[in-house]
């Protein structure tokens, strides 16, 4: 039964998967301890330290079913959870009990595990950027020829299309993709450094033999598919690592952000909308409101991400010499929320992209509305081929355009500039003749073709080199 006498985390309830929500659950970083002193006792065997096959094979046998009343009851007696989970891991395995965290510090169990949950997490992230791809690319192929206002400073400036305006947003994600993935492949262990990091607990057990040391480094990295240990750490990896993933995330949730904002406003144009379930209500209060919940969502969401990368910068920042522990509390919430959002807004995104709406006779009446004032330098060129005079002509456009605008905004009337300019004798151009000139399509330049390109040489390939990541359907909760 749920205790709703006791706060519990939004993200367990209605924003992250099950997916991320496993990745950063106790079960999985325990798991992951276990593995790691797994790999530790078979590197330090592989040196000759007198660890047994049998020893190997009693931890093994004992990974993933972890004796958590054990572990608890420890805690609470010697205030230590890594200690207390060496205890009781010991329990289960009384023949090993004396090799478990050989010649490691806390940090060994600690900072390795959270590189480990930190990949598996950028990964989950990933398969759900190339959805969100996958989904706006099909959005973008079918609107390339749309037609639709373009915007500079939130005024109408030029026309672009519907799908030229998605591979604004794609552009942005394909940038994360990118950063992202150079972040998983930028990860290191911290390895077996010790209390320091100067390893002068495996110098001990080693006889000093250096090259025997490093190797139990490679090994463990090797074993637990991470191809790379930090060179030089103090008792800690960098924590300037956990700020360059949180601003990889940070990165997401820009993009995020911005395609939220832009869909909040298309809807309150009324050209586009995010998906609205059949008995969905928008408003408490105004039965006729279809609100872009969703987005706002995604808003939210973001805005949190991007304020959560500041605690990791100032984590990084404010490490004293080889390591303080004034990290760990700060880290412990910080880090796994900052994952936790991020799966939740690109979940909003997956789902809202797979279900975008457009009203392309919104789109077209909204065009026609503003074409006239765009339209005015081809008229213009027109006007001068027939031998008017430049100059003369741009400054009767000016005044045309003042006085329609004028029209429209001060008395809500219909632009009447094509109207104006018809009658206007300097143009010698006739109402029919101007609203041939009126077509949107020849207003949108290149918008097909570029979109056709950035498809073909950038979506396309990527999505097929990662074609085993793209995540199922997202399911949206309250």
């Amino acid at each position: 039964m749920t205790d709703h006498g006791a706060y519990i985390s939004p993200f367990s309830t209605r924003y992250a998967s099950p997916e991320m929500q496993f990745i950063f659950s106790d079960d999985n970083k325990f798991r992951t301890w276990r593995k790691l002193w797994i790999s530790l006792a078979k590197a330090e065997q592989k040196q000759g330290l007198p660890i047994t096959d049998a020893q190997i094979t009693e931890l093994e046998a004992h990974r993933d079913d972890i004796n958590y009343d054990v572990a608890n009851r420890r805690e609470r007696e010697v205030r230590h959870d890594v200690m207390s989970h060496v205890f009781a891991y010991g329990e289960q395995c009384p023949t090993a009990r004396g090799i478990i965290h050989l010649g490691a510090t806390s940090c060994y169990v600690g900072d390795n595990t959270d590189v480990l949950i930190m990949k598996q997490g950028l990964t989950l992230v990933r398969g759900k950027l190339l959805t969100v791809l996958a989904e706006l690319r099909a959005f973008a192929e079918q609107y390339k020829n749309l037609p639709a206002l373009a915007y500079t400073h939130l005024q109408p400036a030029q026309l672009t299309t519907v799908g030229k305006r998605a591979t604004l947003w794609m552009n942005e994600l394909l940038m994360d993709v990118e950063e992202i993935t150079h972040r998983m492949e930028s990860l290191a262990l911290l390895g077996s450094k010790g209390t320091t990091g100067t390893q002068a607990s495996f110098v001990e057990l080693l006889g000093g033999d250096g090259a025997k040391i490093r190797q139990i480094e490679l090994d463990i990295a090797a074993d637990v598919g991470i191809p790379r240990v930090v060179p030089v750490s103090g008792q800690t990896y960098s924590r300037k690592m956990d700020y360059q993933v949180l601003s990889a995330l940070s990165g997401v949730a820009q993009s995020a952000g911005k395609f939220s904002n832009d869909l909040r406003l298309l809807q309150g144009f009324k050209e586009m909308e995010e998906p609205f379930e059949k008995n969905q209500i928008g408003s408490s209060a105004m039965p006729y409101k279809r609100n872009p919940m969703r987005s706002e969502r995604i808003s939210g969401l973001a805005r949190f991400v991007m304020v959560d990368c500041l605690n990791a910068a100032i984590t990084a920042a404010t490490q004293w010499f080889e390591r303080t522990l004034d990290d760990s509390a700060n880290r412990r919430i910080a880090v796994a929320e900052a994952f936790l959002a991020t799966d939740a807004v690109l979940n909003l995104m997956m789902n809202v992209c797979d279900g975008l709406v457009v009203y392309p006779k919104v789109v077209r009446a909204r065009v026609m509305a503003e074409l006239p004032f765009m339209a005015t330098e081809n008229i213009m060129m027109d006007a001068v081929k027939k031998g008017g005079d430049r100059q003369e002509l741009h400054e009767r456009l000016r005044v045309h355009s003042q006085a329609a605008a004028r029209r429209v905004k001060e008395e809500g009337a219909p632009n009447d500039l094509v109207e104006r300019i018809a009658a206007d004798p300097a143009f010698q151009i006739t109402k029919a003749e101007i609203q041939a000139i009126l077509e949107p399509e020849r207003f949108v330049g290149r918008s097909a073709e570029q979109v056709d390109a950035f498809l073909a040489e950038c979506i396309d390939p990527l999505l097929a080199q990662y074609a085993d990541e793209l995540a199922g359907k997202a399911e949206v909760n309250v």
